[in-house]
């Protein structure tokens, strides 16, 4: 997948290109049959499937007091995009002179100039240009104008839900910890990345060492609690059953910023600092507590660990 962060770096012979706007936040379910729609129209059209987002969320310039925290990082999004197989995302960068352009200049400036829009694909809830005004109703009205067809993508429902899917709807079930419910939302695991950096090695002291890491910035952790997922090294490919803890330590009360630390099962002299991981959260088995004692501590990180054995074993991969 080609990336593009700015029109002007669109070749100009690049098009036609099928459109998909949106913020697509965790590239959930929802993205993900937007994304399926937008590669049979441009197969259809022999145009190519290209996908334009922004390098935040807007609210983060128009109403910072209401904007909320991403799902994932920008790096992931486009990660997650490229595995979608489209042939190319415009990140567009959302900043006071974008959000002032007029919802016209947007269509003629990006969309047709730069990309040869022959598709525009949208959520009816999509909102572009100045103060909003460009809805679906006037990609409809500019279509015949600039040459270019628009379908509106209908809502996503999960299987027995009356709710769309949405990021608002994910970000409310990580707060809850229900990781396993994040998942079926997005239809992935839910997942952070960061490298191994040196702790407290409290942990290898009590028999279960971790790895913790790096400060995850711009994406949603889950709730504080301890869960049964994967570790997953990029260094080496192998993919580590393991038992994760999110959270501030309560027992010893030491640690002053959230940690995400993966102890790997049946590993204890696993050498992973430096290494560029992602930790998968699977189920979450309990939430943080505090222990009157390092023995119930060490007890019921036993615990977890079989807790956590479980859980892979019935949910597998």
């Amino acid at each position: 997948m080609i990336v593009f962060r700015d029109p002007l770096e669109v070749p100009v012979d690049f098009g036609p290109s099928a459109v998909a706007i949106g913020k697509f936040d965790g590239v959930h379910a929802g993205h993900r049959a937007v994304i399926r729609r937008l590669k049979q129209q441009a197969e259809a059209s022999g145009a190519r499937a290209v996908a334009v987002t922004f390098d935040r969320n807007p609210l983060a310039v128009l109403r910072p007091d209401l904007c909320p925290e991403n799902v994932v990082t920008i790096e992931r999004k486009l990660e997650l995009l490229s595995e979608l197989e489209i042939d190319a995302t415009l990140m567009l960068t959302f900043d006071a002179e974008l959000a002032a352009r007029s919802a016209e200049d947007f269509v003629a400036d990006i969309l047709v100039s730069a990309l040869k829009v022959s598709t525009v694909l949208v959520g009816d809830d999509f909102r572009f240009g100045r103060g909003g005004a460009g809805t679906p109703a006037l990609l409809a009205e500019l279509g015949p104008r600039f040459g270019f067809t628009v379908e509106v993508v209908d809502d996503v429902f999960l299987e027995g839900s009356d709710r769309r899917v949405s990021s608002t709807w994910i970000r409310e079930l990580l707060m809850a910890g229900d990781v396993a419910g994040a998942a079926e939302v997005l239809g992935r695991h839910v997942d952070v990345r960061g490298e191994v950096v040196h702790g407290l090695k409290r942990g290898r002291e009590l028999g279960f060492p971790t790895a913790n890491l790096s400060t995850i910035t711009d994406a949603f952790v889950p709730a504080d609690g301890v869960y049964a997922g994967w570790l997953v090294d990029h260094d080496t490919g192998i993919r580590h059953r393991s038992a994760i803890s999110v959270g501030t330590n309560p027992t010893f009360d030491d640690v002053l910023v959230r940690q995400v630390e993966a102890h790997v099962m049946g590993e204890t002299e696993l050498d992973l600092y430096g290494h560029d991981v992602t930790v998968e959260f699977v189920e979450r088995l309990r939430g943080m507590v505090a222990f009157e004692g390092i023995e119930k501590l060490k007890q019921q990180m036993a615990a977890d660990v079989d807790d956590a054995q479980r859980v892979l074993d019935t949910r597998g991969a």
